[in-house]
């Protein structure tokens, strides 16, 4: 069941049902919350009229996420019964008739949200941002995919994959917005090739806000398939954006000098499980590899040839069947 309404009250009814019915979602509305604890667990959303939030609060439901309060003008009251009840937030309709649009548009995206992968360089020069973008590709091919660029030191990865003309919201731009940003909006508005779409900056002057990053990722995962992060391995949020992925590959050169700094890395991320090496051609093998970094190696990357040469003409890192694609696709399979 996608949405639950519990109201018995008629201007709240006549409010958010044509919504539903505009977002093209199914909604159940029941006047005696006691009748319908079991689709309380069920449901994508739930939308508890003020006229029954007393009730609900005096049945202490189980707490659940995307539950929401919603009346024509709620009362101070009201907020004190959400808060019990573990509401995400209070809804004033019709005002805020446009946000409720926005999140039952979401509603039926997808079962679960998508994947993430973080990919971080455990030493400098590794290639992470070009196995980031591979994985992109070839993950577009079949399915929604966004990239996120979270390393506002690199070149930009509209520039890796030729997308620097295409239109779009930039970090800069949704730095500005406030409140929850649906998922199908920011699939729409950023820069995208077929499935790809690509979130990083416009100018020279680049910053990464983290309470942006907390609202996008999260709708970014739920509009898309999968979600890869570029990730910069000296940026103070580093650990935070690691733990909101399912999966972090990181990337070195199976040299001495480069798998002593992967494995300060991976200390102090402190993280291992759903972690792997992506081990690029150096002296060293993958038992060394991992005895180092206490990481096991998920994959080895050969070099490619053309590699720069495709970048510069707009094509990205993903051409052929090279390297990259066999450890995209490997990758991507395994999970």
């Amino acid at each position: 069941m996608p949405v639950l309404l519990l109201t018995r009250s008629g201007p709240v009814h006549d409010a958010v049902v044509p919504l539903c019915a505009a977002a093209g979602v199914e909604v159940e509305v029941g006047g005696d919350p006691a009748l319908c604890l079991a689709t309380w667990i069920r449901a994508d959303l739930v939308l508890v009229g003020v006229d029954l939030a007393d009730e609900v609060v005096a049945l202490a439901p189980p707490r659940r996420p995307d539950v929401h309060v919603v009346g024509l003008s709620p009362a101070d009251i009201v907020f004190r019964a959400a808060v019990t009840i573990g509401a995400a937030s209070v809804v004033d309709l019709p005002d805020a008739a446009p946000w409720l649009v926005e999140a039952l548009a979401d509603v039926g995206e997808r079962a679960s949200p998508g994947r993430t992968v973080g990919v971080v360089g455990g030493a400098g020069g590794a290639g992470a941002t070009t196995l980031a973008c591979a994985l992109a590709q070839w993950h577009s091919l079949s399915a929604p995919t966004l990239l996120v660029d979270a390393d506002p030191l690199g070149a930009g990865l509209d520039r890796l994959l030729g997308m620097e003309e295409r239109p779009g919201v930039r970090w800069e731009g949704l730095v500005d917005t406030a409140g929850r940003l649906g998922a199908r909006a920011l699939r729409e508005a950023v820069p995208r090739r077929d499935h790809l779409g690509v979130l990083t900056w416009s100018g020279l002057q680049r910053r990464l806000d983290v309470p942006t990053a907390r609202r996008i990722l999260p709708s970014a995962a739920r509009g898309h398939d999968l979600v890869v992060l570029d990730l910069a391995r000296q940026d103070p949020c580093l650990a935070e954006l690691v733990e909101r992925c399912d999966d972090l590959l990181v990337v070195t050169p199976a040299t001495v000098p480069a798998l002593a700094a992967t494995a300060r890395l991976v200390a102090t991320l402190g993280r291992d499980a759903d972690a792997g090496l992506v081990v690029r051609p150096g002296a060293l093998g993958d038992a060394d590899a991992e005895r180092v970094t206490g990481l096991p190696v998920v994959a080895s990357v050969a070099d490619q040839r053309g590699l720069a040469a495709s970048v510069d003409r707009g094509l990205g890192p993903l051409t052929g069947r090279g390297p990259l694609a066999r450890a995209a696709r490997s990758l991507l399979e395994a999970a």
